[in-house]
């Protein structure tokens, strides 16, 4: 299998604090992710103060356009964010909800840009980004798979190379609405590398979707789930994601590494040493005829008859006498 990209998306976990934001960055790159996404919000391009809160959780935002401007970062501290990550040996990534982030992103050098699942009908956007992007990153929460592959097919036709992800929009995401299948699904229909975007909070769904075959992993990232914020509950923890990405490191040594049951010549001395021999459970008299009730099988094997014969020697005479637990070989009989 190919090596799965892990990303760790820190959004609005950030709450507007770029110390915070940065402290992400350290706290993940040391988990072992391989990158780290944001979200660009530019309220005056992609907002209005009739915009709904999805979730009203906020005690210091009289409005979501207040909150979306709460979340921006200038031109010059978000280069800052992507300096930070090329810093610690990982990626950046991030997610535009307007033309002016698609715009800034196009003036940082980014050419790999993810596509939230709400854009997935915005036309004017994939205009713009398949004008410089060179790899898009399409999830497909709020889409149908038509939807998406008509999307994705637009991406191919402009010479864009592209992922599509399984995404469930719900915060968090249960068990039942995780879309595993969804994920076979989409390696069956598209010719292209298939990922999870995961809001369940938990690291079960990832694992999953790699075993199925999938190659990119995206999840929310938070310090604690208790933390303020929309999408605290439905993000994984910095600890969490460290077990993740032992889990998927080892799932990958384990797919390139398959295993020959067809021969097992490499255990020969281990089944020598595990496997056993006839012996006798009590003492027997010369003469005597051997009966199953006369046997039990002892460590290791190679010392008298093998257990797989054990039949073949049932009713023959002894040609001496054996005591209680001695092993019982061929010679032993008439």
């Amino acid at each position: 299998m190919s090596k799965v990209e892990i990303i760790a998306e820190i959004a609005q976990a950030h709450d507007g604090s770029l110390g915070i934001a940065h402290s992400y960055i350290d706290a993940l790159a040391n988990a072992g992710v391989d990158t780290v996404k944001f979200q660009m919000h530019i309220a005056s391009a992609e907002s209005s103060e009739q915009e709904q809160f999805r979730v009203n959780f906020s005690y210091e935002d009289a409005t979501r356009y207040n909150y979306w401007q709460r979340m921006e970062f200038t031109p010059e501290q978000w280069l800052g964010l992507k300096n930070h990550c090329l810093d610690k040996g990982i990626n950046f990534l991030c997610s535009p909800f307007s033309i002016a982030a698609c715009e800034q992103l196009k003036q940082m050098g980014e050419t790999r840009i993810k596509i939230a699942s709400g854009e997935i009908a915005n036309m004017l956007m994939h205009d713009y980004v398949s004008s410089f992007a060179t790899e898009v990153l399409i999830s497909s929460g709020m889409s149908s798979l038509k939807e998406l592959q008509s999307l994705e097919n637009y991406y191919r036709q402009k010479n864009v190379k592209t992922s599509v992800f399984q995404c469930t929009t719900s915060y968090p995401t249960p068990a039942d609405k995780v879309g595993l299948n969804v994920v076979s699904e989409m390696l069956s229909t598209f010719n292209c590398p298939v990922g999870l975007s995961d809001h369940s909070g938990e690291i079960y769904p990832s694992i999953a979707a790699v075993a199925l075959g999938a190659t990119k992993l995206e999840f929310h990232a938070v310090f604690n789930k208790n933390m303020f914020g929309p999408d605290a509950k439905s993000s994984l923890t910095i600890d969490q994601i460290a077990e993740l990405v032992q889990a998927i490191r080892f799932l990958e040594t384990a797919y390139a590494n398959p295993v020959n049951k067809h021969d097992a010549a490499e255990f020969a001395a281990l089944k020598n040493m595990f496997g056993k021999s006839l012996a006798v459970n009590k003492d027997l008299a010369t003469g005597q005829a051997v009966t199953v009730e006369d046997l039990e099988t002892k460590k290791p094997a190679g010392c008298g008859i093998a257990p797989a014969d054990y039949q073949k020697w049932i009713g023959k005479k002894l040609n001496k006498a054996l005591k209680v637990n001695q092993f019982l070989r061929e010679e032993d009989f008439e």
